[in-house]
């Protein structure tokens, strides 16, 4: 008998035996039904993610439960079903782990991993989670029969991944993750007409990013620039800082990234997005974004300014602001007051950090060369 014949006589003989082992070893490996959140920080963390998790084995920071609470908000706003917020979060978790990435495959980027060369956006505008989310669910509800689809096939469906197999079994992690942001119905009514409505994912922890900096309006009007204001030279540091600029007056939002709301450091990763440039999503990770600059003297336009704020400490600053030159600052204050300007010399003695996140690119050389010397 041929080795292969000898096989299949004992795997004959042998079939009551082992057809149970081998059917409880694919239930073991395969998608579980339900996932266990593991808390690893809470609050003190910052976010309105609620801190860090472990969840199917895969550890997720703060800041990425910040991007996935930023999933669920746009979800909700489109008035989805919750369905659709799983197979997001369950993509994200595959394609990024959930965190704002400025690299990947060849041109991919962002949460979702989208490339500007298949027509997924700009790359300004895919580096943004609030973007990259809708032209996810643009691309989700447009699949007949989307919300039905067996576990795994709507994601690989809109992303055309060479892994189809990773995405179903993170389905039951992004259901529970999911289950943490959700506030109402599993299946809203679309609103009339479509578009969107103002409902909000919940918020796990209380706005911790609001500024303690006494307002004086009669230095700077903080909804106008000041006459001769002029933008930065720099093309990176002109659109980091000409977006912010252009937010001016637009309300507060804790945990909103635009391009209605902002808090402080949505309103930072928007601007730096702008610039074709991905930050993460939270105050406690832009402090480490970038590099350092050692003193006010050395401060540039698009520079981030950290402070305590009003429940923050230097060791953990809460709030952040950006450098727009010319002596001002352009942050979105607290829920009372949205997006101002505020003199730079109002925050001076309450700066704790400092980060710049791209340094100004030399100039190109002339056309034809350097000159001859």
């Amino acid at each position: 008998m041929k080795p292969h014949g000898m096989l299949a006589g004992v795997s004959g003989a042998l079939g009551g035996l082992v057809f149970l082992p081998i059917l409880a070893l694919a239930l073991m490996i395969g998608p579980t039904a339900t996932a266990t959140i593991v808390q690893l920080s809470g609050c003190e963390q910052g976010g309105p993610g609620g801190g860090s998790i472990v969840v199917d084995r895969q550890q997720l920071g703060a800041d990425e439960m910040d991007i996935a609470r930023t999933i669920v908000d746009v979800v909700q706003q489109r008035r989805l079903p919750r369905r659709a917020a799983v197979l997001a979060i369950a993509t994200g978790m595959v394609e990024s782990g959930l965190r704002n990435l400025d690299y990947g495959d060849r041109d991919s980027l962002g949460v979702f991993q989208q490339r500007p060369s298949q027509g997924w956006g700009t790359r300004e505008q895919i580096l943004n989670p609030v973007y990259a989310t809708g032209k996810f669910l643009d691309a989700l509800v447009a699949l007949p029969g989307w919300d039905t689809m067996a576990p795994g096939q709507a994601e690989q469906a809109v992303q055309h991944s060479g892994f189809p197999d990773r995405y179903a079994p993170r389905e039951p992690a992004a259901a529970a993750i999911v289950d943490r942001f959700w506030t109402g119905p599993d299946n809203p009514t679309p609103p009339p007409g479509g578009g969107t409505e103002a409902v909000q994912a919940k918020t796990l922890c209380p706005d911790q990013g609001g500024s303690d900096v006494p307002r004086d309006p009669s230095q700077v009007d903080p909804k106008k620039l000041p006459p001769g204001f002029t933008l930065p030279t720099d093309v990176r540091q002109r659109a980091a800082v000409g977006f912010a600029l252009g937010q001016l007056g637009k309300p507060y939002a804790w945990g909103a990234k635009g391009p209605d709301a902002y808090d402080c450091s949505g309103l930072m990763l928007a601007s730096w997005a702008a610039a074709g440039i991905g930050i993460p999503a939270g105050t406690i990770s832009q402090v480490h974004a970038g590099h350092s600059v050692s003193s006010l003297e050395q401060v540039q336009p698009g520079d981030l300014l950290f402070i305590p704020g009003s429940l923050g400490t230097a060791q953990v600053p809460r709030h952040v602001g950006m450098y727009a030159g010319h002596g001002l600052i352009v942050d979105a204050y607290d829920t009372d007051t949205g997006v101002i300007l505020e003199p730079l010399s109002t925050w001076t003695s309450k700066i704790v950090a400092i980060r710049r996140i791209a340094d100004p690119s030399p100039p190109s050389p002339p056309p034809g060369g350097s000159p001859l010397r």
